[in-house]
Formats: structure tokens, sequence, C-alpha cells
């Protein structure tokens, strides 16, 4: 079994923790502000590492969960940082949804102290990474990946490679920047159907009839029309922050995203007006909010 490092004990880092612990791994982890995630690691034998340094010099395989490139550069630079305690050989591997110009200067930089980075960012929820059935979308150096597959596959039920580095990042804001563009799309149909003195249900039904009819369809119904907001348990201010990074990748790529610009400023009005914990299918609320002047 492995000796793992982990880092970022949210409700999906947390689920990630757990059942790496059922399969037989020795963990070392470290966490934030909530301490939730990091005392019920403990008290199943996990051992808590002060900084992320002394996490690294504990490890054969480091991980990160966490929400921003920003936080992962935090834990992976410096001198207190995982770079700085990396052995030869270590894999790191960043589970989150990040920016690839982030991810690929972070590799050059595990690259120079002599182990391999990969992105590997999630779909499916903390349910399903409780329950080792996620979706792990990894790429970078494939001699690093193949060495911790064995891993991956006690955590995903779908586990891909997809490239280079930066591939699993860039793959994954594609996929949220169209899943969240849905998303604000129908929740506003919902909203304007209030507005139009039409009923959500009849709506649904015509437009779930046809071609339309998707999952994120279905994500939006399940609160618009049955009043259960966690089929699709993601709060906005992440959908904000991800399809930001995405205008901010197609800008880094020298294009100009024109599809992306009306969900984010959707979900930035969202965020602003203090919807942001909230999760994504109560944007439905939002916009018929507005919708009534």
């Amino acid at each position: 079994m492995s000796k793992i490092g982990f880092i970022g004990l949210g409700l999906m880092g947390t689920a990630m923790v757990l059942r790496l612990q059922d399969k037989g791994h020795t963990l070392t982890v470290l966490g934030n502000r909530n301490r939730k995630g990091v005392d019920e690691a403990v008290e199943r034998g996990a051992t808590e590492a002060k900084t992320a340094k002394e996490l690294a010099e504990a490890s054969d395989i480091v991980m990160l969960c966490m929400g921003t490139s920003e936080q992962v550069e935090s834990r992976m630079l410096g001198e207190d940082g995982v770079i700085s305690g990396l052995k030869p050989g270590t894999v790191v591997i960043d589970f989150g949804t990040s920016l690839p110009s982030s991810t690929r200067m972070l590799g050059d930089k595990v690259a120079e102290a002599g182990g391999a980075y990969l992105d590997a960012p999630l779909g499916r929820t903390p349910s399903h990474g409780r329950e080792g059935k996620l979706n792990i979308m990894g790429a970078g150096d494939r001699a690093a990946y193949d060495k911790v597959k064995p891993v991956l596959d006690d955590l995903g039920e779908n586990v891909f490679h997809l490239g280079e580095l930066g591939s699993g990042h860039t793959i994954k804001l594609i996929n949220n920047f169209f899943a969240m563009t849905t998303a604000n799309a129908m929740s506003e149909a919902f909203a304007m159907a209030d507005r139009m003195g039409v009923e959500r249900q009849n709506l649904y039904n015509v437009m779930s009839a046809g071609p339309l009819k998707s999952g994120m369809m279905d994500f939006i119904k399940a609160y618009a029309v049955d009043g259960d907001a966690n089929q699709l348990a993601f709060a906005i201010a992440n959908a904000r922050k991800d399809v930001g990074y995405y205008a901010q990748m197609a800008e880094n790529a020298g294009v100009e995203s024109i599809m992306s610009a009306s969900a984010r400023t959707g979900l930035e009005q969202a965020v602003d007006a203090g919807w942001g914990e909230k999760m994504v299918p109560e944007l439905v609320d939002f916009y018929a909010d507005k919708f009534k002047g």
C-alpha cells in the first residue's frame, strides 16, 4: 500500500481520504479552515502534518484537492511547500479544477525537484468519492500515471489518461463551461416561464421531449419543479470560478470566448447578490427574483 499525503479535506477530499483508508493506504493529511475531515481521518489512523513540506517528506504520492490555482500554488511553493519536501520519484496529483498554465508551471518545478506532476480533475460527487466511483481525468507523464494508476483505480470508476500535462484541466474547464452555460440557460428558461405565466412542468415536458433533453436540464428541473437542489451539489461561487478560469484559459490562448460571457455575467451577479454558497440549481430563484423587477 502507498504512503499518501493528502492536502485539502473539504467534502470531496474527505470522501477520498476515507476511501483510501478503506483500501489500506497510509495517509498523512493537511487541512485548512474546517477540521471536520482532518479529525475524522486522524481518528481512523491518519497522521496530521504541520506543513506541506512535512507532508511531502512522509509521502510517495502527494494529492491535492483544493478550490483554486492560487490555493494549490500556496501549498506547492515556498520554503514550507510540497516541492521543498519532495523525495525523488514522488508523484504529485492535483485533483482540483485549476488553470492549465499554472499546472504546467508547477509541473516544471516538480520535475526540477525530481518528481512528477499530474493533473487529474474529478467528475461526480463526494458520495461517488466515498464509494470509489469518481470520473478521473488524468494527464501528464505516462510513466508516472501508470505508477499511480492502481491508486487512482481505488478512487475512480472511470479513470482516463488524456495526454500531456494540463490536458485534464483543459478538458475539465471546457466541460464545466458547457455545463454551467447550460445550467444558467435552463434556470432563466424556468424563470421566464414564471414571468409569462407558463407552468414550469409544461415547459419541461415540451423541452425534454426533443433534442434539448440532457442530464443538466434534469438537474435544474429537479429543483425548479421538484424542489431538490442536491441533484447538482455544486456551489454557484465554484461555478463562477470555473467559468472565469475557462475565459482566462481562452485569453491565455489568444482567443476570446463569446459564449461564456453571459454565463459568467449571470454567475457574477448571483455571487454579488449573496447567492454564492447556494447550489447551482437555485439559480432558478435568482433569475426569477430578477424578473420580478
